[in-house]
């Protein structure tokens, strides 16, 4: 694959014999991410698991101390009353049986996040696989499914995220945007190692964290201490 010249000359900066500090990571990454846009900042971890394996699945909630920037798109499935103070909370979109319909009819989810009130849970059967495909599909793991989803969504637009791992064992998270100063970006980023770390499966054998790697959008991957 043909690199651009920008991209190679940020990948030259990179020493890769070298297994950077958290800190040394952030701040070599500011230096030689693309200064026409506002890139999102990812951290990437590479697990020792089997995400084949019911033990050793990797999915939970992170309270992030500083919003990421990104402007997250949520849906409520919720009665009436829950809809209400869900909107009021900064839902985009909120209902119950007409919203489930509309998805079914349409295959189309266009949202970030769905939260789900237990009852609602029920309902969502015949839009599972819809959700389920997009990893959209409310789950009491990362959280998604709460009694209180009013306070859930003002958690979600203030820091808090869910991750997962993928098919490969791998998580995938953005962490703000390289306009954030160092600090900032540090503080997120050592919020995800620890939450990384709090879930590790009973399962796992071996080496857990085997590799994290800071990128933006754009740029060649910086590889930090795990």
């Amino acid at each position: 694959m043909k690199r651009s010249k920008r991209y190679q000359s940020a990948d030259n900066e990179i020493d890769k014999s070298k297994v950077y500090s958290l800190l040394e990571g952030i701040e070599l990454l500011k230096k030689i991410a693309p200064t026409k846009f506002d890139a999102s900042v990812e951290i990437h971890f590479g697990l020792g698991i089997d995400p084949k394996k019911a033990d050793q699945q990797v999915r939970s909630t992170a309270m992030l101390p500083h919003p990421t920037g990104r402007k997250l798109r949520i849906a409520v499935f919720a009665d009436e009353a829950e809809q209400r103070k869900s909107k009021e909370a900064g839902a985009e979109v909120v209902g119950s049986e007409e919203l489930i319909k509309n998805i079914k009819e349409t295959q189309k989810a266009d949202f970030d996040v769905a939260l789900a009130t237990p009852k609602m849970m029920r309902s969502l059967g015949p839009i599972a696989k819809i959700l389920g495909t997009k990893g959209l599909m409310p789950n009491p793991k990362s959280e998604t499914v709460t009694p209180d989803p009013a306070k859930t969504v003002a958690d979600l637009l203030g820091g808090k995220i869910a991750f997962r791992a993928d098919d490969t064992g791998n998580v995938h998270q953005m962490i703000g945007k390289i306009s954030a100063d160092v600090k900032t970006l540090a503080e997120n980023a050592e919020a995800m190692v620890q939450a990384i770390r709090r879930v590790k499966p009973d399962g796992t054998k071996g080496e857990y964290v085997k590799s994290i790697t800071l990128s933006t959008t754009m740029s060649p991957g910086i590889r930090v201490q795990s």
